[in-house]
C-alpha cells in the first residue's frame, strides 16, 4: 500500500515521488498513533493543532453516529438544521459579545477567504470601492487558497511561487516584541506608518493574534495586538483576527485575543473546532459589519456546498461541550509549566537559538534548518510523532497528554537535537 501511495498520492508540501518514506498509521486512540507494525507513538502535533481531546473520543464518536442516523448532509441554501443553530449559539456565547453573526465553511483557508470578502464587501456595498487592499504582516500565514495566500508573507512565505498572480496587498513588519518583553512604542512604528499612509485604500488588517504559526511559531506581546486594535479604530479600518490555529484554548486563553483584552471585527476559527474529527470552520462578525455588507440590497457572496454540514456541526457541538466542561485551563497551564521547565534543557545545546513556550505550544528554534528525512525517523524510534519545518522543532500536544507522556516528548526532543547537532556538523563526504 505504501508503494501505491508513493506512486499516486500527493501529500502537502511534498514532491510527488517523495525521497522519504511515509509513516503508515492504521489506528489512533488517546494521544497515540498505532503504526502498521503495531508500534504506538505519541502525537505531539495534535494533527496540526486540531486533535485537542486526543483520538477516538467516545462522546465525539457517539455524536457522529447519532447524526449519521438522521442525516449526514443537507444543503444550507434555503434550509437550516438544529446542529448548525446549536453550534452558532455556542460560538457566539464563547466569543466576544459584538460577534453575533456566523458563517460556516469547510476549512480555515476558506474562513479567511470569507473574512476578506466580508471586508471588501463592507466598504464596496457602501460605495467606497477605493478600499481594495488588506494590510497584513510579514511572517504571517493565513491559508492556501488564493485570497488567503495574498495575505501571507509574499517573500519568505510558502506561496512566493504565486507572487506575480496574487492580489497585491500591503505588508508591515512582523511583530518583533517577545510575549513578556517590556513595551516600546518603536515596536508598532512600521505598522502605524503603513496604516497612516495607506488607510484610505485599506479595507482591513489581518493578523494571527499572539502567535504567528507557520511563519515561524513567533510568540509576540499582547501590547502589540492592543496597539493594532487602537490604530484600526483610529483610521476606521476593520480588524480580522485569524484564530484558526490559536482558538479553543491552545494559548492558555479560550481565544488568543483575550491575552490583549480586545475584540475583532471579524474572527476566523477552524482546526480544533471539531476536535480534529473532520473539516469545519467558521467566520464570525458583528451586526455592524453585516449591515455594511448588505447595504444597498447586497448579500455576502459566498456559499460552499458543504456549508454547515450537519455531521461536522454535531461533532463540533460535542467537542465544544467536552472542552468547556473539562478542566482545560488547568491542563493547558500544567502543559505550559512543564514545557517551560523541561524544554529549557535544550538551551544548553549550541544548535539551539531559542526556546519559546505559551500554553500548549512548545517551540525550539535552531540556528540551522532541520533535516526532515533524518529527523522524523529518529523521533519515531523514540515513540514520538513530530513534524519539524524550516529551523523549528515544535509541538502542540493534545490537552489530555499526561505528565509522563509530555516528559517522553521533551526528552526525545533534547536527545534528537543533541544527536542532530553532531550529525549536521559532519563534513559532507
Amino acid at each position: 500500500m505504501l508503494e501505491y501511495d508513493r506512486e499516486h498520492i500527493l501529500h502537502p508540501y511534498a514532491p510527488s515521488n517523495p525521497s522519504a518514506n511515509m509513516t503508515f498509521v492504521k489506528s489512533a486512540k488517546g494521544v497515540y498513533l498505532e503504526l502498521e507494525d503495531g508500534k504506538k507513538i505519541i502525537d505531539a502535533m495534535s494533527s496540526w493543532w486540531s486533535v485537542i481531546h486526543g483520538y477516538n473520543v467516545e462522546s465525539l464518536n457517539n455524536a457522529a453516529v447519532d447524526q449519521l442516523s438522521k442525516m449526514s448532509h443537507v444543503m444550507f441554501g434555503g434550509i437550516t438544521h438544529e446542529p448548525a443553530i446549536k453550534l452558532a449559539k455556542k460560538l457566539i456565547d464563547m466569543t466576544d459579545k459584538p460577534l453575533e453573526r456566523v458563517f460556516f465553511s469547510d476549512s480555515g483557508s476558506v474562513s479567511v477567504e470569507v473574512a476578506l470578502k466580508m471586508a471588501f464587501q463592507y466598504w464596496n456595498s457602501q460605495g467606497n470601492s477605493q478600499k481594495s487592499k488588506i494590510l497584513a504582516f510579514s511572517k504571517g500565514y493565513h491559508g492556501d487558497t488564493f485570497g488567503a495566500m495574498s495575505v501571507c508573507d509574499p517573500i519568505t512565505g510558502m506561496h512566493s511561487a504565486f507572487e506575480k498572480i496574487l492580489h497585491k496587498n500591503i505588508f508591515a513588519e512582523a511583530p518583533s516584541c517577545n510575549y513578556d518583553a517590556a513595551w516600546d512604542e518603536g515596536y508598532i512604528v512600521d505598522f502605524a506608518s503603513k496604516l497612516e499612509q495607506n488607510h484610505k485604500e485599506i479595507a482591513a488588517v489581518i493578523i494571527e493574534p499572539i502567535v504567528q504559526g507557520a511563519g515561524g511559531m513567533r510568540i509576540y506581546s499582547p501590547h502589540f495586538l492592543r496597539a493594532v486594535r487602537t490604530l484600526c479604530n483610529e483610521y476606521d479600518v476593520l480588524l480580522i483576527l485569524d484564530e484558526v490555529a490559536t482558538g479553543f484554548g491552545r494559548t492558555g486563553k479560550l481565544f488568543a485575543y483575550e491575552h490583549a483584552n480586545i475584540s475583532p471585527d471579524i474572527l476566523c476559527v477552524g482546526k480544533a473546532l471539531t476536535g480534529g474529527y473532520m473539516s469545519l470552520a467558521a467566520t464570525l462578525t458583528t451586526k455592524k459589519v453585516m449591515r455594511g455588507v448588505e447595504s444597498n440590497g447586497n448579500v455576502l457572496m459566498h456559499g460552499p456546498t458543504f456549508m454547515a454540514n450537519p455531521l461536522a456541526c454535531s461533532v463540533a457541538n460535542a467537542s465544544l461541550e467536552l472542552l468547556l466542561n473539562s478542566p482545560w485551563q488547568k491542563r493547558v497551564l500544567a502543559i505550559e509549566t512543564q514545557l517551560k521547565e523541561e524544554l529549557a534543557e535544550c538551551n544548553t545545546l549550541d544548535i539551539v537559538k531559542e526556546v519559546r513556550v505559551l500554553g500548549a505550544i512548545g517551540v525550539v528554534e535552531l540556528n540551522r534548518d532541520v533535516d526532515l528525512a533524518w529527523m522524523t525517523p529518529k523521533f519515531i524510534q523514540k515513540g514520538i510523532w513530530i513534524r519539524p519545518f524550516l529551523n523549528l522543532v515544535y509541538i502542540m500536544p493534545p490537552y489530555i497528554t499526561s505528565s509522563e507522556e509530555l516528559t517522553q516528548i521533551t526528552q526525545a526532543i533534547y536527545d534528537v537535537l543533541k544527536e542532530f547537532a553532531a550529525y549536521s556538523d559532519k563534513p559532507i563526504s
